[in-house]
């Protein structure tokens, strides 16, 4: 047996320890869900079809070692698994590799199982094949590999959900010892404007605790509790995101939403639920011990979903004629909030979400908030960070950043605010990746952005290639200027070099750099 057989094997685990590094990051940035790495590995290819060489590579790999057991062939194949996909780096730029407890047990479990399957494999190779056993074992775990980040995403998932137990048990003890009255609120998109929004109607009357940032999953909302919750907190307003069916009913069995809001459905997310209709059951498990049901009615589907809560008392918001309780009209730069046929004092400045503030303006009057007051707060809501956020360039030119969380609703009406934009005789750019999650919907969706924002805009500048024929797809029948670029910071220099005073420009989503 030569020196090659035995070294094969060491240097086709080091070929899968470089791959692993690449994607532990993108498994930490798709929190760890089993399916996403397989997912992430076609959005590669289908971006950059030269990936998809990895694939020849290992196919190769298995045919030349066939013939040539004693030789470097092994070696390909850990070659294409280190190098592949082009342009997913082993650090990352905007989004680095973070070294938790999380990741180093999701490591240490994936050595583990790695090392069962190469040695299980590996045996089958002798005994069916009669190769030798280093080169044996050097294929085994070339092809093991392409199955073991999601096994072992699968595996994990019980068990860190077993040592994460004692934050949940903590966070529903202090719950149940301070006993605020819970307000749950989820959605495909609209969710943390309208908690911000709520916690600012509602402060000055009650105290009020919000979970911050996104912390919306089962350990986000238990370390939002055990370190936010003082014991004079009245209202804990929390937000409530979802993956998968059955995530949001599982949150409210130890954090039962006394107040339930629904702000949205939309196709966010949807290659995980595969269908809206999913997404809407999915979404309603917040109402199933909820006494007050909060629901923006201007979808049909949630104007359905408002005449079946049985014996709850609903409060139907939003900004269409079936928003019977709490809707909100928009005139211009103006807002005006109609309670029940009613204005709710004088119109107020636009900038507020209004379909999401109709939903936050009816949890506080549930919370018992005078009407006058929550006319008042309304009118001085501060701006959401990074959702259609207005501000100007040092250069002076007008700055719409929308970078969180783009989805086809929240695009269009940012597109509307970049029409709205002081620009007279100024030039008008949308920069943007696209959207991500739609699932099939997803090419068609950034395909229609793309024609309304070369319609709108003079400049479009598209970032990476994760969505970029679709893009160009959309883009060929409008005006704009086409632009590409391979990431966001290089369309922050485009735009730095190419307007000025008197230009506009909307940074529509920003995809962290796991996506090409």
């Amino acid at each position: 047996m030569s020196w090659v057989s035995w070294l094969a094997p060491v240097l086709s685990l080091a070929g899968i320890a470089l791959a692993a590094i690449k994607w532990l990051r993108v498994a930490q940035r798709e929190h760890y869900l089993a399916g996403s790495i397989v997912f992430m590995r076609r959005v590669w290819i289908a971006a950059r079809p030269v990936n998809a060489l990895e694939a020849v590579m290992l196919a190769g790999a298995l045919v030349g070692y066939a013939l040539a057991p004693d030789s470097f062939w092994p070696l390909v194949g850990c070659v294409g698994m280190a190098i592949f996909p082009l342009g997913l780096g082993y650090r990352g730029r905007t989004s680095p590799l973070n070294w938790t407890a999380r990741l180093r047990r999701t490591a240490i479990v994936g050595a583990i199982v790695l090392g069962l399957a190469t040695a299980l494999l590996g045996r089958m190779i002798t005994l069916v094949l009669g190769w030798g056993w280093p080169g044996a074992l050097s294929m085994a775990a070339v092809v093991s590999w392409y199955a073991i980040p999601d096994l072992v995403l699968w595996v994990a998932a019980p068990i860190e959900r077993r040592l994460s137990q004692k934050f949940v048990v903590r966070a529903t003890g202090t719950l149940r010892r301070v006993a605020p009255v819970v307000v749950g609120i989820t959605g495909s998109y609209g969710k943390t404007s309208t908690k911000w929004y709520v916690r600012d109607l509602v402060t000055g009357t009650r105290r009020v605790v919000a979970s911050p940032a996104s912390f919306n999953n089962r350990l986000g909302l238990a370390r939002a509790i055990n370190e936010t919750l003082t014991d004079d907190t009245e209202v804990f307003v929390a937000e409530m995101g979802a993956y998968q069916p059955g995530e949001i009913a599982d949150t409210c069995s130890w954090i039962p939403p006394g107040i339930a809001v629904l702000t949205a459905i939309g196709p966010v997310h949807l290659q995980r639920f595969k269908s809206e209709e999913r997404i809407i059951e999915a979404k309603s498990e917040i109402f199933e011990r909820a006494g007050v049901a909060i629901i923006n009615v201007d979808h049909p589907a949630l104007a359905d979903l408002a005449g079946s809560m049985g014996d709850r008392k609903v409060w139907r918001c939003g900004t269409s004629e079936k928003a019977t309780d709490v809707r909100v009209r928009q005139n211009g730069h103006l807002l005006t909030i109609v309670l029940h046929d009613r204005a709710l004092g004088d119109p107020i400045p636009a900038g507020p979400f209004p379909a999401n503030l109709a939903c936050a303006v009816a949890v506080a009057l549930e919370l018992g908030v005078p009407p006058g007051a929550v006319s008042d707060r309304a009118g001085r809501l501060a701006p959401t960070d990074h959702r259609q956020a207005t501000g100007r360039s040092q250069a002076g030119f007008e700055v719409i950043d929308d970078t969180f969380n783009s989805n086809p609703a929240g695009a269009a009406r940012a597109l509307g605010v970049l029409m709205s934009a002081g620009v007279s005789q100024g030039r008008r750019a949308v920069v943007t990746p696209g959207m991500v999650e739609l699932g099939p919907q997803q090419h068609d969706a950034n395909r229609r952005f793309a024609a309304a924002a070369a319609e709108v805009a003079d400049h479009l500048v598209i970032v990476g290639r994760a969505n970029r024929r679709a893009l160009l797809h959309g883009a060929r029948g409008g005006s704009a200027e086409v632009t590409l670029v391979d990431n966001r910071e290089q369309a922050v220099g485009w735009v730095r070099e190419h307007l000025a005073a008197g230009d506009a420009v909307l940074y529509e989503n920003d995809l962290p750099d796991h996506y090409p």
